[in-house]
């Protein structure tokens, strides 16, 4: 059977129509749509071996669990192998499609949390509750938390400003008690969300005019597999996460008007960077670019993924993996 994306989906796809604008991931997938199993066909062997718990952050209204997941947790202090930290996109997609993070990436403790609104973290319903703000507090009290002291920090999409927003406030503090990030990777994270809705639609429109026949349903299963995930059908981490997807804050309205701006002059320098992003990735080589002019370190790397959207570890995971250990090791 061909896979099916629904008419809500393919208004959607990856930035797709929401009741806030576009959104770094579509609403839930109907029971039509055809999924496979673990990415690139790799099954965890770390599952069993992964701790969770929750931390508790607070908001005005008091005080809101957030769930964690640390593969190989025995390791999260070695002295060899710093632990990466991981951060979803969305905003509100949880960390479920980043799993696959932890079979490609051998040894290393991996850190994910499901960020406040969406997964197994509680969701309050007030909307002034959310911003990048608190979430770069949440960050930081999670960190202390399960006590991290070093470690390299991942962001995938949403996940990549969160990460740079983290950093950046780091280096504009006086503040020296912190845990120690050896290392930064963007990987397929905007540093313009106007940007981003312009080339969604500079890029829905291509596909109409090479597809004028198509209906929109059609029309978003080819933005699917041509600019989000290029398998040919769902990869089952991806429509998990989906599923589980917050509904307060969420689509580019939760960050509209974001750009990607250097830290205040004096701040002090930010880890070492690599900026990556697939080949037919809705994120443009515009705005990865510019993490070099925004990141105040003169040490940023870019790497495009061949053949890959905007989810090259679901794509091409091996390659993926290779990429990041080779990167992190060089910073332990």
């Amino acid at each position: 059977m061909r896979t099916t994306i629904t008419a809500a989906l393919s208004a959607a796809v990856l930035l797709g129509r929401c009741r806030d604008g576009l959104s770094f991931a579509p609403p839930r997938p109907s029971a039509g749509v055809r999924t496979r199993g673990p990415a690139n066909g790799v099954v965890s062997l770390d599952a069993e071996k992964a701790r969770e718990g929750t931390v508790m952050v607070t908001r005005s209204d008091g005080e809101h669990e957030l769930a964690y997941r640390i593969v190989r947790p025995m390791n999260l202090s070695s002295a060899q192998a710093a632990p990466i930290v991981a951060l979803h996109g969305g905003p509100s997609v949880p960390s479920d499609y980043l799993y696959p993070l932890g079979d490609v990436v051998p040894y290393r403790s991996i850190v994910f949390y499901d960020q406040l609104g969406c997964g197994k973290s509680d969701k309050p319903d007030d909307a002034s509750l959310y911003s990048t703000a608190h979430s770069v507090d949440d960050l930081r009290v999670l960190l202390r938390k399960i006590g991290v002291r070093r470690f390299h920090l991942y962001g995938q999409s949403y996940g990549g400003i969160l990460g740079y927003e983290y950093l950046k406030r780091l280096s504009e503090e006086e503040e020296e008690d912190e845990p120690k990030c050896l290392s930064l990777i963007l990987s397929s994270a905007p540093t313009s969300v106007s940007e981003v809705e312009e080339n969604y639609t500079r890029l829905l429109g291509e596909l109409k005019s090479s597809n004028p026949d198509a209906t929109e349903e059609q029309l978003g299963d080819l933005f699917r597999v041509t600019h989000q995930c290029r398998l040919p059908v769902m990869p089952e981490p991806l429509v998990r996460a989906y599923e589980k997807a917050g509904t307060v804050w969420r689509g580019t309205g939760a960050i509209s008007g974001y750009e990607a701006a250097p830290p205040k002059e004096g701040a002090r320098r930010m880890p070492s960077a690599l900026t990556m992003r697939g080949e037919h990735d809705f994120i443009s080589e515009w705005s990865l670019g510019r993490w070099g002019d925004v990141l105040n370190t003169p040490f940023v790397r870019r790497r495009t993924m061949e053949g890959c959207g905007h989810h090259p570890l679901l794509e091409d995971g091996a390659t993926y993996g290779e990429i990041i250990e080779s990167y992190v090791s060089e910073y332990d």
